[in-house]
């Protein structure tokens, strides 16, 4: 099922406990302007951005069911010097902005500013048991022009539970020589040639272990930022129902035309009432 609106405002209408697992990757803060009212990633500074993020999952934990967890997927900016603009690079048109906002309060310019460990922390203060931080390793890592630090090749994607004991189960994936899975996963990006020029987005590589430690079959899984749908398309392979809700009208179409393309025709319905376990 997809929703377009305010993350905010569609969560609300949702009932309590419904979903069992929220995969997501909201948009990064002071990176792209995707052109769109309401957009979330450009306030005026971070720590509006960190506080209008962290009410937004006030309302997913509500959503959740108690043994239910949320896998954030975050990455991390530099301050803009107080630059007000970004110019484009050929490898990568959509880094290009006409408006940045200024270097936050009690930071520095080129500053890295941590966001996810500064979102980590905020949601561990409303309650949120922040049970890890994994590491995902880009080998294939997309170069970058600066010349005084090394070439960021990382995020961050940190478990989250609702409650002390969650659904977990460790035999769902096994990392290298069948050992328990690790905080670091290596795993290249992949462009979803549709999104170029518009959006980042994660692989299907990266959600699925999150949806097969966290989820059983028939589960709802929840993605507030869907985007081009990759979310739910990985719940759909794995037999899990897929609520995603999303702002700019285009994205959810590129959604839901990926979804009929790889035969889930059911997760592209528009909602026909409000999301449940029934």
């Amino acid at each position: 099922m997809l929703v377009l609106g305010d993350a905010h405002e569609v969560l609300r209408s949702m009932p309590n406990g419904c979903v069992q697992a929220v995969v997501t990757s909201p948009p990064y803060w002071s990176l792209r302007d995707y052109g769109t009212e309401g957009q979330v990633g450009l306030e005026e500074s971070v720590f509006d951005f960190v506080d209008r993020l962290a009410a937004l999952f006030d309302e997913v934990s509500r959503v959740l069911a108690d043994d239910g967890v949320l896998w954030l997927n975050i990455g991390d900016s530099y301050t803009s010097g107080n630059r007000t603009w970004r110019a484009a690079d050929k490898k990568n048109v959509a880094r290009a902005m006409s408006v940045r906002p200024p270097t936050p309060e009690g930071l520095k310019p080129k500053d890295l500013i941590g966001v996810p460990w500064r979102l980590a922390f905020a949601l561990q203060k409303r309650g949120w048991y922040l049970r890890s931080d994994v590491i995902w390793n880009k080998p294939n890592a997309q170069p970058e022009s600066v010349g005084d630090r090394p070439t960021r090749a990382h995020e961050y994607v940190f478990l989250l539970s609702k409650s002390e004991h969650y659904r977990y189960d460790p035999g769902a994936v096994r990392g290298p020589n069948d050992r328990r899975l690790r905080t670091v996963w290596d795993l290249k990006t992949k462009a979803y040639r549709e999104a170029s020029g518009h959006f980042a987005t994660f692989p299907l590589s990266l959600v699925e272990p999150c949806v097969r430690l966290t989820t059983h079959p028939g589960d709802i899984v929840l993605d507030p930022f869907i985007g081009s749908g990759t979310t739910g398309l990985c719940a759909g392979q794995l037999g899990r129902r897929f609520a995603g809700i999303e702002l700019q009208p285009s994205y959810l179409e590129m959604a839901r035309s990926r979804f009929v393309a790889n035969g889930f025709v059911e997760l592209a319905d528009e909602p026909r009432h409000k999301v449940g376990r029934g």
